[in-house]
Parts: C-alpha cells; structure tokens; sequence
C-alpha cells in the first residue's frame, strides 16, 4: 500500500473504526497543540512537528526532517501514539504515566509509544493535557541540549525566542495563553 502524502489521505485509507478513533484523538491533539508546531505526514503516520522555519536543524538524527513533537498511527495490531514529547524529560514522562495511572485505564507504553487497541483505552484529556504542557521553545531548547549533550552538532540557527510566532494553520494552533503556561 502506497503511503499517504496528506493526513486526509492517512485517514481516509484506514478502516471506518480506526479512521473515528484517530480522528478523535487527532481533535485533541489539535485543539491543545501550542503555537508553532505544523500538522502533516512524518514516519508514515500522522505527525506534529517543529517546521525547519522555527527549526532550521531539524532532527539530530535526520537534519532533513522536522523535529518531531508527537505521532499519530494506526499499526497492524494497535493503534499508537508517539510521544516524542515525554521521550528524554523524566520529569515529564513521570508526571503522564503517574496521570494515567490514575484514570484506571491500562498504561500499554514502550519509551515512547502508547499503544491502544479502542479509543476507550485512551484517557483523552490526559492526552490534550500533555500536548499543551510543551510549548516549541522549551522542546526546542531540550532537544538542541539533547543533541549537544550527545555529542552532536548543537542545534543553531532556531528561530525560537519568546513568544513563537505562528505557522501552523490556525485550526492546528491552539491558543496563545496556552503557550504562557507553564508547567506545574
């Protein structure tokens, strides 16, 4: 099967249930996504990234990709999540996995990837929670450490200074304050 090169396309090639359960979460993602991450196909699945025009360095492991924020897929027994977000910040990988954990649902996660098989196994608000928890300067910020850190080229030439501007379509950016906040 040809990959998809839009999101509507990724959607629509999915069966009826899977395409409602994405669509779900897609809804929270971008409802709760903080300025300054664009929407589009990354990995072959739905993905939310720091665009090269905020981040000109893109991925440390892959310079010519966008840095990746979060991923959206249907896999071949399950659907995941990718939560680059959470991936690398103990402290905020703690706080999602002790939030689950209060929802009774059952936490299916690898380092990044939170797998479920029903849109009931997804404790969606928690989701929305977590995506508006990390506005692009801060991930930017951790990933360019991340990458000195590790020895590699530190990321130059970001673009991100206080208040991000947006490049997102205004239905993928959330609202401005959301980017004010601050983590508890």
């Amino acid at each position: 099967m040809p990959r998809a090169a839009t999101v509507d396309a990724y959607l629509a090639s999915l069966p009826d249930d899977r395409r409602a359960a994405l669509a779900s979460v897609r809804a929270v993602i971008r409802d709760n996504l903080p300025e300054g991450y664009e929407e589009g196909i990354q990995y072959g699945m739905i993905g939310y990234y720091v665009p090269h025009s905020i981040h000109p360095a893109g991925y440390h492991a892959n310079p010519k990709e966008p840095l990746p924020f979060l991923s959206l897929g249907s896999q071949k027994s399950h659907m995941a999540l990718y939560l680059m977000c959470a991936y690398g910040d103990p402290e905020l990988e703690r706080w999602f996995v002790d939030e689950h954990r209060k929802t009774g649902k059952k936490l299916d996660m690898g380092k990044s990837c939170l797998r479920f098989k029903k849109l009931d196994d997804l404790p969606l608000d928690l989701v929305g929670r977590l995506v508006a928890r990390v506005p692009v300067a801060e991930y930017v910020a951790r990933a360019g450490a991340k990458a000195a850190a590790s020895g590699k080229k530190a990321a130059s030439g970001s673009k991100v200074t206080g208040k991000v501007k947006a490049t997102a379509k205004p239905k993928v950016a959330a609202k401005a304050e959301v980017t004010a906040k601050k983590r508890p």
